[in-house]
């Protein structure tokens, strides 16, 4: 079969226009990057802010493993499908890191018959948003670096300073570093360190902000140190957050793409999934609700991060009400989660199928806690079984849950089909009744243990003394009433990533909270998660090329 670069490559793409007036868009309302990209400016948000909404569908998948589960696939397949079948329908995806793009994971446009395009500039640079967000960062930290060394006007303890410096790419001897070698002239020296452009707040505020004022506000709320009497120091009150915003008013506004079948897409914003909200932006969700009938968005790795967060999170901050969930799945990941080999997921293993669906139906558990209804996606590899997807579709009958087959990759909107049909009874015959899992007002240490024992399974959670110490100061700095954002491995739900299936009889390990005032939510870091990552033995990066002619080769 070809690679999805090839079939990319050798993609029929409308000029971005054509795509744009699909959605009732204009020539004016485009900034073109080129004939097959555009931003929307942020005008026709207001234009088109009385319209009623379209269908909110939110796609999420059990665990991710090394088989591989298709969410994005699954997504980009949906929206084909429900466009064929003659339905308004769109998308709303993430932009992709290069860290992953060329570390281990890959891209973010989907694969095989279902990929948002142009893929190669999708994951390369695309249309710089994510340069635009290390920038304003970057420009926070050297203005911070820049106060201590003019005198320290504000007070700062350097020891004290919590803002660390971004870089989208895995590196992981960036993780910690001194800052400030060499003489007087060159800075204060302090320890310090980076973390992946994804896991900025910057990132985040960019994704959850309605607008480019409420940008600049939430920009100039982030805590980037304490005084040496301990009060804590914004970007306010380094008059930053002015620039920063200047730095981002392109990047604030949406991406519009295509899929390989000419469905609309917005690509905006990809804050991490296991380290901070990991959804695509409100602006972009909000808009496509405005411009069309159904939007098919998607929610970073497995449903106890992506699901929880989007929920708990972007749905809680944005006002949004989301009516339906698929949950994706494979036959080769469950068997992975019974303790299946990587080397023997193509062989029909029923007794590891039966030990593995229990982390399926975890996940139907957890979003039923939502109010949301949901529908079970069985993305079909070619060694599946007739036989192990009828045991899959079977277990989620006896739960309630309505299951339809998947093979998008292979065929398509037209492989999405069932899927799709499935899709539609469900808008207009389940309807949601959505709500967080939690009061946002209750102790930060309650909403902490809540989302453990109820999403994860754990028995209960431990805070570090570092931890504990972090937690009573935001409850005294007045920030107790803001939502959590949970850091945790993306391969199991426990944090350890080794504890597959459905665990118990485990704690959670919180060795570090993290204060994200201008996103609105604390950041709680379990276990060994990484917020910068590093590069595997052999990256994806080393198989990559480019051609004479241009063309690139090894981009998955």
């Amino acid at each position: 079969m070809k690679t999805d670069i090839q079939i990319a490559q050798e993609a029929k793409l409308k000029r971005i226009g054509e795509v744009a007036a699909m959605i009732g868009l204009e020539e004016t309302d485009l900034e073109y990057y080129g004939p097959y990209k555009a931003k929307i400016g942020l005008d026709v948000c207001q234009r088109v802010k009385e319209r009623p909404n379209g269908k909110l569908i939110l796609v999420t998948a059990i665990n991710p493993t090394p088989a591989g589960e298709g969410k994005t696939t699954t997504t980009v397949g949906l929206g084909q499908a429900l466009t064929q079948m003659g339905r308004s329908a769109m998308i709303a995806l993430r932009e992709p890191s290069l860290g992953p793009c060329f570390g281990i994971k890959g891209g973010a446009a989907g694969g095989g018959y279902a990929q948002a395009v142009p893929m190669e500039d999708i994951n390369l640079h695309f249309t710089g948003d994510f340069h635009a967000v290390t920038s304003a960062h970057n420009l926070l930290a050297a203005m911070l670096d820049n106060s201590l060394q003019q005198g320290n006007p504000l007070g700062i303890d350097p020891r004290r300073a919590v803002f660390r410096r971004v870089l989208d790419m895995n590196d992981r001897a960036l993780r910690h570093v001194v800052l400030g070698l060499g003489g007087r002239a060159d800075g204060i020296p302090r320890e310090s360190g980076f973390d992946i452009t994804v896991a900025s707040e910057v990132m985040a505020i960019l994704c959850l902000a309605e607008d480019l004022m409420d940008l600049k506000d939430r920009c100039g709320r982030i805590v980037v140190a304490y005084t040496y009497d301990g009060r804590p120091v914004t970007a306010s009150d380094l008059s930053a957050a002015g620039a920063m915003a200047l730095l981002l008013k392109d990047a604030v506004k949406p991406n519009l793409v295509q899929t390989l079948e000419n469905t609309p897409v917005f690509i905006h914003g990809g804050p991490f999934a296991n380290i901070a909200h990991g959804c695509n932006s409100v602006i972009a969700t909000k808009l496509g609700l405005k411009l069309t009938d159904i939007l098919v968005t998607e929610a970073g790795f497995g449903a106890d991060l992506g699901a929880e967060k989007f929920f708990d999170l972007k749905c809680r901050l944005a006002g949004l009400r989301p009516d339906l969930t698929v949950l994706v799945a494979t036959a080769r990941a469950l068997k992975y989660n019974g303790g299946a080999a990587s080397s023997d997921l193509a062989v029909e293993d029923l007794s590891a199928l039966a030990r593995g669906i229990v982390n399926l139906e975890k996940h139907l558990e957890n979003i039923g806690k939502f109010g949301v209804p949901v529908i079970v996606a069985l993305n079909r590899f070619p060694s599946d079984t007739e036989r192990e997807l009828a045991f899959i579709r079977e277990r989620c009958a006896a739960l309630g849950a309505e299951t339809a087959l998947s093979e998008v990759f292979t065929r398509g909107g037209a492989g999405g089909a069932e899927l799709a049909e499935a899709v539609l009874r469900a808008l207009e015959s389940t309807p949601a009744d959505f709500h967080p899992l939690y009061d946002a007002a209750a102790p930060i240490r309650e909403k902490i243990e809540t989302v453990c024992r109820e999403i994860y399974g754990a028995d209960g959670v431990t805070l570090s003394k570092e931890a504990e110490a972090s937690l009573r100061q935001y409850e005294a700095e007045g920030h107790a009433g803001l939502p959590v954002c949970m850091a945790k491995t993306q391969y199991s739900l426990s944090d350890d990533p080794g504890l597959l299936g459905r665990p118990e009889h485990f704690t959670v390990h919180v060795r570090e909270l993290r204060l994200a005032a201008g996103a609105g939510f604390i950041v709680a870091i379990t276990g060994a998660i990484m917020t910068m990552p590093g590069l595997p033995k052999k990256p994806a990066a080393a198989g990559m090329d480019i051609a004479p002619d241009g063309r690139i080769t090894g981009l998955f």
